[in-house]
């Protein structure tokens, strides 16, 4: 039994409105090439008249959890990644009978990581679609911008779990109780990232952000590490969101030479954040350049490495903080189960609401697709608490009777009505060899900064 999908489209690109006229409506199996022509017929009707037996997102076979995600644009490996990690464990559940005997599928829409496409999406999820629950979305300004739709409909009960973003807003009142989050914030990362390069003498410290929501919540928590200590950043400079890695970032290297920082930590997606690497680099801006978790670690350095025949002379100089494990780590079990399920299933990416325009190559394993191989571990652990007769009410319910529920990644997991993140953990990498490694001496490390820039 394969995992299915039901497949939107929002906000298309030419290639998808071809492909949404013949697949939009429809219930597609993963991993399937081709439906009869009866099939198709019979699957072609408008989904809700189609299953008419569904209620709240929920029917004798299936439970729909609703997804809005960046599969397009300079951004869509992030929400091409997650998803994959997704799939990964909910095919697995969905080849051993489900849960409680429903499959679990996801109700997919493109939203380009663009606020506006994001809220339009929300809304069919919740008020077309009636889905049991809202899952897997990327992005801080694409979560801010859905977080008042979720109190609007909170009558309803529709909570959305697990977001791809480490920002505030669905962390504290008045749209936390409508959101759980797995992941560390940006806060912790910040936090960490800062203290760390105080303890090794790198107090100058200048801040890249994205100029939106999320580019605002990681400099603020870059502030507020700062003041921790009585520092004030060294420098600060934005870039718009959308950003590709071919644009000139030139003019915001120029102003961080001016003031010359010891360390910069950048919030961005890995289109721009590779640019500025690229460009600060070659500008001879050569110290330490740090960036969150939302990044895109893989993606980030393969653009590098694949524009630049010497590329060790700019990955030596990155420094990635995580919110998961390493995935070569196979002493922890819940990793082993990632890298066995990654292989064993073999997810692709969503082809439905992607673009042919777009070309993009998966990554065997990713920071990305382990954190949502874990969001979908932990989402089925509370679709099975639920119990055989799920209900919106009693999602809340169930989330607050997992304590110290272990994911096997060497850190457990709790929730209850003043704790609404699962992790706390913030770990740090840097690039060996071509990969992501994890780091562990940060006087080395800084050492290893002074003496590249010095050669």
């Amino acid at each position: 039994m394969k995992t299915k999908q039901t497949v939107r489209f929002s906000n298309p690109t030419r290639r998808t409105i071809v492909k949404g006229l013949a697949a939009s409506p429809l219930v597609l199996a993963l991993g399937a090439n081709k439906l009869g022509a009866q099939e198709l017929s019979q699957m072609s009707s408008n989904t809700q008249s189609s299953n008419s037996e569904f209620v709240n997102g929920v029917s004798d076979s299936q439970i729909v959890l609703g997804t809005s995600a960046a599969f397009t644009g300079p951004s869509r490996g992030l929400g091409i990644e997650l998803y994959r990690g997704a799939m990964a464990y909910f095919q697995d559940v969905n080849s051993k009978g489900g849960v409680h005997g429903r499959e679990i599928t996801l109700t997919l829409y493109d939203d380009g990581y663009q606020p506006d496409p994001a809220v339009n999406n929300t809304t069919k999820l919740m008020q077309d679609d009636n889905v049991f629950a809202l899952f897997g979305y990327v992005g801080t300004p694409t979560v801010t911008r859905v977080l008042p739709l979720l109190k609007k409909f909170q009558d309803e009960h529709f909570l959305l779990f697990f977001p791809f973003t480490g920002a505030q807003p669905q962390r504290q009142l008045p749209y936390g109780p409508f959101a759980f989050n797995l992941r560390a914030s940006y806060r912790q990362e910040t936090g960490g990232l800062v203290e760390n390069f105080v303890k090794v003498g790198r107090e100058k410290i200048g801040v890249f952000y994205q100029a939106d929501a999320y580019g605002r919540s990681g400099w603020a928590g870059c502030r507020e590490a700062l003041a921790k200590h009585n520092l004030k950043m060294v420098g600060e400079a934005t870039y718009t969101r959308g950003t590709q890695y071919t644009a000139s970032l030139k003019d915001q290297v120029e102003w961080f030479m001016r003031d010359k920082p010891d360390a910069i930590i950048c919030i961005g997606a890995y289109a721009a954040c590779a640019a500025f690497l690229r460009d600060a680099v070659d500008g001879g801006l050569q110290v330490p350049i740090a960036n969150l978790s939302f990044v895109g670690s893989e993606n980030l350095l393969k653009l590098i490495t694949d524009t630049h025949e010497n590329s060790e002379q700019y990955s030596r100089f990155l420094v990635n903080s995580q919110v998961v494990p390493s995935y070569n780590d196979l002493s922890l079990e819940g990793v082993q189960q990632y890298d066995e399920f990654m292989t064993n299933n073999a997810p692709s990416a969503p082809s439905e609401v992607t673009s042919e325009d777009e070309e993009y190559k998966t990554f065997d394993r990713s920071f990305v697709s382990l954190e949502g191989f874990l969001n979908a571990k932990l989402m089925t652990e509370i679709l099975t608490r639920i119990g055989p007769q799920p209900t919106r009410e009693g999602i809340e319910e169930a989330v607050f009777t997992i304590q110290d529920l272990d994911l096997g990644i060497g850190e457990t997991v709790s929730f209850n009505e003043d704790r609404r993140q699962g992790l706390d953990r913030v770990y740090y990498t840097i690039v060996e060899n071509g990969s992501f490694v994890p780091l562990n001496d940060w006087t080395a490390a800084s050492n290893g900064w002074t003496e590249a820039a010095s050669s």
